[in-house]
């Protein structure tokens, strides 16, 4: 389970919810762009991009389905 909030005068406080002390916690900084929100509140598909990775393939989109399942390369066309 993740919980929203923000840092205040160097605490972290989170939004409607008190957590016992002494419970351990990760904590990680949402980007700006991920802050946006939509209807429904925050959308984790705004931070998509930074999971992209170079992956050295230069045909992968073409190739998808062999990288994934092992279907035969296609050699030719896009």
């Amino acid at each position: 389970m993740s919980y929203r909030g923000e840092v205040k005068g160097g605490v972290i406080v989170l939004e409607g919810v008190a957590l016992p002390d002494g419970t351990v916690v990760r904590v990680e900084p949402v980007s700006k762009r991920a802050k946006r929100k939509n209807k429904g509140g925050f959308d984790p598909a705004f931070t998509i991009g930074e999971l992209a990775v170079e992956t050295g393939l230069k045909d992968l989109a073409t190739n998808a389905d062999h990288y994934l399942y092992g279907h035969p390369k296609v050699t030719h066309g896009r």
